[in-house]
């Protein structure tokens, strides 16, 4: 059971663990052992609400394919057990990032002071590049 908040969860029954062979060097270990896995879970068919399934498909996600599958590849562990456990733990987070909602910004006006600080700046940075021009040299 895959906890994602107080009132939702999903249970283990609907999170396809597969476990395969890790690509990259690790000696002869990674020709016989298969650590890395690769876990599906079908949002579609799936029993979390429809809030957090639409959230999930609206997701510009590169795990996410088109058919709706989110699949998650661990294999940064040498252990099968600690690459599941990482696995499970990017679909948990996942799948709260997409619960978050984010607020709205409001346009506000910059104030008074901010203006005439930056009017300020302004008018030194001119005179200091104006001091930087040629210097006129007068006759005796």
């Amino acid at each position: 059971m895959l906890q994602i908040s107080n009132q939702v969860s999903i249970p283990d029954s609907e999170i396809e663990v597969h476990s395969i062979r890790a690509q990259g060097t690790g000696g002869q270990n990674v020709n016989k052992v298969s650590t890395a896995i690769h876990l599906r879970f079908d949002i579609g068919a799936s029993s979390l609400p429809a809030f957090y399934k639409e959230k999930l498909l609206v997701l510009n996600d590169q795990r996410i394919s088109k058919e709706g599958v989110i699949i998650i590849k661990a294999q940064q562990y040498r252990t099968q057990e600690k690459n599941k456990e990482d696995a499970l733990n990017r679909l948990q987070t996942l799948i709260q990032s997409a619960a978050v909602t984010h607020k709205k910004r409001k346009a506000t006006k910059p104030t008074n002071g901010s203006k005439l600080r930056r009017l300020d700046s302004k008018t030194k940075q001119g005179r200091l590049k104006s001091l930087r021009g040629a210097i006129k040299l007068t006759p005796f």
